[in-house]
């Protein structure tokens, strides 16, 4: 399992990852206020890439300004952002770690205090005041996304992720939940899927088959249907224009939610798929040594890491070092988080993860 874990990995693309480890996108909210690289959120990254991530994925960074999830985001939706990104992205290889930045609209999940203005959904949502997109404003939010893509390539990135998980934006066109348009963007899985589809070809066309291509998705929660969710894949490795599929699953051990699932656990209903030339990750508390070589002896291409990058800056060395490591216990001081890379506003955050930070 270590000659495994630390063996390389070439993606379709041709892209090469050193070892089995990525550093899966966390929220931090230590950006400054106009998504603009900070000193923290550089070195939060760039420790990752030392302590030996073979892909060091960002935060979510929005594409519009509009579609901001959270206080202190990274953001990638003006060329404003690009001299942030270059330092990012040079720091990030310096290390011989792959530099992926992850594409993301909050869509409903927008706080309207962030933005000032009502959040966008692809249908009126009452609950969270959000009001409908018009269908130029679809065709716009595409094409934003498109160009957040070139503007990484220009940064420099080796590839994107779209995130279409966790209740933002394209995962509310995927659910029939929240999706309730009547042109060719919703009602049939196929029109629901449309926008996340047309998005993904469109950045394949534009940046050329040599950068990669990754797309999240999740099966569960925010109106998401577990065998949807599969048909999504299936399409997406059938017509074989994306690089890995990166399946969040909260935690990657447990049984589905719903009990028409339950025939076999959420993990076994993505690795029975046939992926082709597709590359999977999955992430969902992948915490140490046993769990790690639990999930890739289940048959995934590599590993997403989460909670135990941020308690281990070096987690993937302790691990190929040994795959009995067990990451310290939990809560831990804001001074222990300090020394692992963490700026402050992190550490306020990571106070919000019940037993995570010691209280003072």
């Amino acid at each position: 399992m270590k000659n495994k874990l630390q063996s390389p990995l070439t993606f379709p693309c041709g892209v090469t990852m050193k070892n089995k480890f990525m550093l899966a996108p966390m929220t931090n909210t230590q950006s400054n206020e106009d998504g603009t690289l900070s000193e923290d959120e550089l070195h939060w990254l760039t420790m990752r890439a030392k302590g030996q991530f073979g892909l060091v994925m960002t935060c979510a960074a929005h594409v519009q300004k509009i579609g901001q999830g959270f206080p202190g985001q990274l953001g990638i939706f003006s060329d404003l952002h690009i001299e942030g990104h270059k330092r990012l992205v040079a720091e990030i290889k310096s290390h011989g770690s792959l530099a992926v930045v992850q594409l993301h609209h909050a869509g409903m999940r927008t706080p309207y205090e962030l933005i000032g203005e009502a959040p966008v959904c692809p249908s009126d949502n009452e609950k969270s005041g959000a009001r409908a997109l018009s269908s130029e404003e679809v065709k716009q939010l595409k094409n934003d996304f498109v160009a957040a893509a070139l503007r990484a390539q220009r940064c420099g990135y080796d590839g994107v992720e779209v995130h279409g998980a966790h209740g933002y934006v394209l995962t509310q066109f995927l659910s029939s939940e929240f999706n309730h348009r009547t042109d060719e963007y919703g009602g049939n899985l196929e029109n629901r899927s449309r926008l996340l589809f047309e998005i993904v070809q469109e950045i394949r066309e534009q940046c050329g088959k040599e950068f990669l291509l990754g797309v999240r998705l999740s099966p569960e929660r925010f109106g998401m249907d577990l065998n949807e969710v599969k048909q999504v894949c299936k399409r997406f490795i059938e017509e074989d224009i994306i690089d890995f599929l990166d399946i969040s699953l909260w935690d990657v051990f447990k049984m589905p939610e719903e009990e028409k699932y339950q025939n076999k656990s959420l993990l076994a209903h993505f690795t029975e798929l046939d992926y082709k030339n597709v590359l999977l990750t999955v992430a969902g508390k992948i915490r140490n040594g046993d769990e790690v070589k639990k999930a890739m002896e289940s048959g995934i291409d590599f590993v997403s890491i989460g909670r135990s990058a941020i308690l281990h800056h070096d987690f993937p060395e302790k691990v190929m070092n040994n795959i009995d490591f067990e990451p310290v216990k939990t809560p831990v001081s804001p001074d222990y988080l300090k020394k692992e890379g963490l700026g402050k506003d992190f550490i306020q955050y990571m106070r919000n993860w019940k037993g995570f930070v010691i209280e003072d």
